[in-house]
C-alpha cells in the first residue's frame, strides 16, 4: 500500500491546472507541462489541492497511485522553483563552454563533443570544469546529466570524469610492485 499516494499535493498560487479527460495540464512561471494519467488511478481536484486515489486493489494501481502523486508533485515543484543539477568535469586539461546553444566539452579525447542544448533548459559553466543545468522538467534534467555523463563516466583509479556534485567515486588501489 502507497503512503506517498495518499498525501494531497498542494498547488500554489502561481500555478493553473486544468483537467481535459485524463490529462492534467500546468501552467506556471517557469513553463507549461502536461501529465496523462493511467486509468487505474483517480484524480480529484478540490481547491488548491490535487488527491490521487486509486480506482481498484491491484498491485499496478497500488504502484500507479504513489507514481501518479509523485510526478504531479514533481511537476508542480518544477513550474515553481525548477529543478537544478551540477555536473563537475574532474581531470586535466577537462573543461567545458556554452557557445551559443551548444554546450562544448573538452574531455581528453581528439575532438571537441558539441551537444546541443534542448529547448526549456538553461546550461550554465560558472567556472570551466563546472556545469548548472537548470529546467522545470526534472525529467529531462536527469536525462541530460545522464547524457553528458555517458561521454566520459567517472573511472575509479584516478578518479577522472564527468561527475554529479556530490557523488562519492569508489576508488580502486592501483598495480602494486
Amino acid at each position: 500500500m502507497s503512503r506517498v499516494g495518499k498525501h494531497p499535493v498542494k498547488i500554489p498560487s502561481g500555478v493553473a491546472v486544468t483537467r481535459n479527460g485524463d490529462i492534467l495540464t500546468f501552467k506556471g512561471k517557469l513553463g507549461e507541462d502536461s501529465l496523462k494519467v493511467p486509468g487505474c488511478v483517480d484524480v480529484a481536484m478540490q481547491g488548491a489541492e490535487i488527491s490521487v486515489v486509486p480506482n481498484d486493489s491491484t498491485k499496478f494501481a497500488s504502484a500507479m497511485w504513489g507514481t501518479v502523486q509523485r510526478m504531479i508533485s514533481n511537476i508542480v515543484k518544477g513550474l515553481t522553483d525548477g529543478f537544478t543539477v551540477s555536473l563537475d568535469l574532474v581531470g586535466v586539461g577537462y573543461k567545458a563552454a556554452v557557445v551559443g546553444r551548444k554546450l562544448v566539452l573538452q574531455l581528453g579525447y581528439s575532438h571537441d563533443i558539441e551537444y546541443e542544448i534542448p529547448e526549456g533548459v538553461t546550461i550554465k559553466c560558472e567556472k570551466p570544469t563546472s556545469i548548472a543545468i537548470t529546467s522545470y522538467s526534472k525529467q529531462q534534467v536527469g536525462e541530460i546529466a545522464a547524457v553528458l555523463r555517458s561521454y566520459r563516466k567517472p573511472e575509479p583509479y584516478k578518479g577522472k570524469g564527468v561527475i554529479r556534485a556530490g557523488e562519492f567515486v569508489v576508488r580502486k588501489e592501483g598495480k602494486k610492485k
